[in-house]
Order: C-alpha cells, then structure tokens, then sequence
C-alpha cells in the first residue's frame, strides 16, 4: 500500500509540474528580436504594382474614412525590407488578408504570415492574427504572434506596429514592425 501512495504522489507532482508550465529536463525559452518593414500598396505606381488588392466590398462607409467600408477585405503580398525605403534591402513576404471588422473604427483585422527570404531564418515564417487599430491615438498596435515554421516552429510572441508613412491620398503605407518572439527549444 505504501508504494502505491509513492506512485500516486510521484504522478501528483508530475502533473502539477504540467500544469505549472514546467518542463522536466527542458531548457529555457530563447528569444529572438526582428525588426522589418512592410510596404502596403493600395495603389500602384511606376513600377510598383498594386500589394493589397480588395477582393471584397462592404456594405457601410466608415465614418473616419468614407473611401473603406465595414466588411472590405484585401489580400496582400506586402514587400519587407530591412529599412523603410523599398529599395533597401528584401528580407520577405507580408502574405495573408485584412478585413475592416468594426462598423466605427479603422480596425482591420489582420492575418498574415510573414515570409522571411533573408537571414537566419531564411525559409521560415511568423504568423500574426489580431485587430490592428491604425489609426489609434497610440504609437504603437501590439498584434499576437500566433505560431511559426521552420526555425521559428512554436513561437509565440508579439509584434509592434507602427505606421511609418501613410498617404492618406493613394492609400499606401510602410509599416515599422517589432517582432518580440519566445522560442522553446
């Protein structure tokens, strides 16, 4: 009876230690800092093509920009680059859609993959998924890093994004985007 309560208490512990987020024999999570530029082009020009294309059409007008309406959805296939400047240099893909998901307020929500081409993790990406509120009185929009792929499998995180440059004629904007990302190994 007795090692019977050693083995209850041995399988106790153990989930405990799970549940408290413990990993037996692990080792702690690293984290890894990206920082890029995502170029969005509403609108082409000289040779630029057009990396946001609305695919949807919505049915009300928004109030802070009458131009996009409750329910547009675009694609994108956003360039990111090292600085802000489109001809700096290309470390990736912007790839996914955004959606204008409130009636009264320039809040997309965004679901992209960013696809990195450059650097150490060449080949992998980084998937966010949250509301992007652009016009916000804030400097900064923090949007959920929701998971990842080859080097960066299972990371979770957070990514700051701040608008750089918006034209408020064409539609087009850069991006500064902070990627604060944990890694369990």
């Amino acid at each position: 009876m007795k090692h019977g309560n050693g083995m209850l208490l041995q399988l106790a512990l153990l989930i405990s230690l799970s549940l408290a987020g413990v990993v037996v024999g692990g080792s702690a999570p690293t984290s890894t800092h990206l920082r890029f530029y995502m170029h969005d082009l509403v609108t082409p020009y000289q040779g630029a093509p057009a990396t946001a294309v609305r695919v949807a059409r919505g049915t009300t007008p928004l109030p802070t920009a009458p131009n996009l309406r409750f329910g547009d959805m675009f694609v994108i296939d956003d360039l990111l680059t090292e600085g802000p400047d489109a001809a700096s240099r290309a470390v990736g893909r912007a790839q996914g859609s955004y959606v204008f998901a409130s009636q009264t307020e320039l809040a997309p929500l965004l679901c992209v993959n960013m696809v990195l081409t450059a650097g150490p993790h060449n080949g992998s990406t980084v998937a966010v998924l949250g509301r992007d509120l652009i016009l916000d009185k804030v400097d900064v929009r923090e949007l959920p890093v929701v998971g990842g792929t080859g080097t960066l499998r299972g990371v979770t995180g957070y990514g700051e994004f701040r608008t750089h440059t918006l034209n408020a004629t064409d539609g087009n904007a850069v991006l500064k985007i902070d990627m604060y990302l944990s890694l369990s190994v």
